[in-house]
C-alpha cells in the first residue's frame, strides 16, 4: 500500500478514529488503525470491541492498493508535529514508512489480517433522521448521564424510535432530561421496551462524527447493539446492558402548576453570580419566584452569601424552591443564549420541570432546605 494525503485532512479523520482504539489493551493489535486503500478510496477502521468504527478519507491519492494498520501513538504524534502540507504513507513487509518533504519516519507494522473486523450497515429496517437533530438530540440529553453510577442503566442515553417519533432521554436519578423530534422509519424499523441505551462513550462518538453538510443519519437497532451510518462513516456500538427506568413516569403531571418564562443568557448569567459562594459541599441556590421577580440566594460558612434578582413575568404569592445551580447551569450551556423557556414550578418539594418549544425537556429534583 502506499498513499499520499492532505496531512490536516488525514489527521482530522484519524484523530475521530483512533478516538475509538484504547490506549490500554491485552490485545496490543487494538491500539492500531487499520487502512484500506481499494478501488480509489481511502478507509480507516478501530475498534476496541464495544465500538467501532469505518471512516472514508478524503484528499488521499492511491498510488498502490493495499492494507496497514497505523500505531495510534505514533502516527498521531507525526500528524500533530510535522509541518508538511502532504504525508505520504507506505507499508511493506519491514513496517511503515511516513514520508513528507521534510521529515522521514519508520515504524513498525503488524499484520492488517490479524486485526478484528468490525460491523458494516447491512441492515434494511433503520430510522432516517435530520443530522442537526440527532446532534441535539444527543446534546441535549448526554450531559444528564452519570458514567460513574452503579446502574449502568443510566451510564448511557436511552434512544426510542418509532413511526415518526424520535426520542433521546438521559438521566442520573437527580434530573432528566429528553428531547423529541421526528424522522421517517424505513422498512418498519422500530425500538422495543427500554433497552436501546447507547453508551456515552459510543453516542458522543456519533455526534462528533456527524457532519454538518450531511442531511440525515440512518440509525439501526439491534437487540444487543446500534449501528449508525452516513455518508462518510459508519459506526458500530454494543449497547448498555439492563433495563432503563420507567422515565414518563418522572416528568410532572400536574395543572396547579406556575410557568414562568426565562431568557436563557440572563438566567445563565444569574445563576453564575449566585454560585460564586457556593462550594462541592454546598451547591444549593435558594430560588424565590414572586412579585415581579426572580431572587437567587445562596449561604457557605466560611465562603460568603450571595444575592442576585433577576426580573419575571410572574406577580402572584411567592413560591420558593431550593435547586442544584449545577443541573440548571447544565441544561443553560446546551441551549442558545436568546433562547425563551418555560420553567414550571409548583412548590419547595416538587421538581422544577424546564421547557422549550422544540421537544425538549428537562427536570430537575429540588434539594432538601437543610442541605
Amino acid at each position: 500500500m502506499k498513499i499520499t494525503c492532505e496531512r490536516e485532512t488525514f489527521a482530522a479523520a484519524f484523530q475521530l478514529a483512533a478516538g475509538v482504539a484504547p490506549s490500554r489493551s491485552p490485545k496490543a493489535i487494538l491500539q492500531n488503525v487499520k487502512i484500506i486503500a481499494r478501488d480509489g478510496a481511502v478507509t480507516l477502521s478501530a475498534t476496541d470491541m464495544e465500538v467501532g468504527i469505518h471512516l472514508n478519507v478524503d484528499g488521499v491519492e492511491i498510488e498502490t492498493d493495499g492494507t496497514a494498520l497505523l500505531p495510534v501513538q505514533r502516527v498521531s504524534s507525526i500528524l500533530r508535529e510535522s509541518s508538511d502540507e502532504h504525508l505520504t504513507f507506505e507499508a511493506s513487509e519491514t513496517g511503515i514508512k511516513v514520508i513528507g518533504s521534510r521529515s522521514r519516519f519508520q515504524l513498525p507494522g503488524a499484520n492488517p489480517d490479524e486485526f478484528p473486523s468490525v460491523a458494516t450497515f447491512l441492515e434494511t429496517k433503520y430510522h432516517e433522521i435530520p443530522t442537526r437533530l440527532f446532534r441535539e438530540l444527543v446534546r441535549r440529553t448526554v450531559f444528564a448521564t452519570d458514567a460513574e453510577s452503579g446502574r449502568y442503566a443510566l451510564g448511557g442515553v436511552l434512544l426510542e424510535m418509532e413511526g415518526e417519533r424520535v426520542t433521546a432521554v438521559g438521566t442520573d436519578g437527580r434530573r432528566l432530561a429528553t428531547m423529541t423530534g421526528t424522522g421517517v422509519s424505513i422498512g418498519e424499523h422500530k425500538t422495543s421496551g427500554t433497552n436501546t441505551i447507547v453508551p456515552n462513550r459510543s453516542i458522543s462518538l456519533i455526534e462528533r462524527a456527524l457532519n454538518d453538510k450531511d442531511e440525515t443519519v440512518e440509525v439501526a437497532a439491534r437487540s444487543n447493539d446500534l449501528l449508525v451510518r452516513t455518508p462518510r462513516c459508519t459506526i458500530y456500538s454494543r449497547l448498555v446492558e439492563g433495563r432503563y427506568p420507567n422515565w414518563r413516569q418522572v416528568l410532572p403531571q400536574r395543572d396547579d402548576v406556575v410557568t414562568i418564562d426565562l431568557t436563557i443568557g440572563p438566567l445563565h448569567a444569574a445563576l453564575r453570580q449566585a454560585a460564586i459562594v457556593t462550594d462541592h459541599e454546598s451547591r444549593g441556590i435558594d430560588f424565590t419566584f414572586g412579585e415581579g421577580t426572580m431572587l437567587l440566594e445562596a449561604n457557605t460558612a466560611e465562603v460568603g452569601e450571595s444575592r442576585v434578582e433577576m426580573p419575571i413575568g410572574y406577580e402572584g404569592e411567592p413560591i420558593k424552591v431550593t435547586l442544584d445551580h449545577r443541573f440548571l447551569a447544565d441544561f443553560c450551556k446546551v441551549l442558545d443564549a436568546e433562547r425563551t423557556v418555560q420553567m414550571e414550578i409548583e412548590s419547595s418539594d416538587r421538581p422544577a420541570l424546564l421547557t422549550t418549544d422544540d421537544g425538549f425537556q428537562y427536570v430537575v429534583m429540588p434539594m432538601a432546605r437543610d442541605r
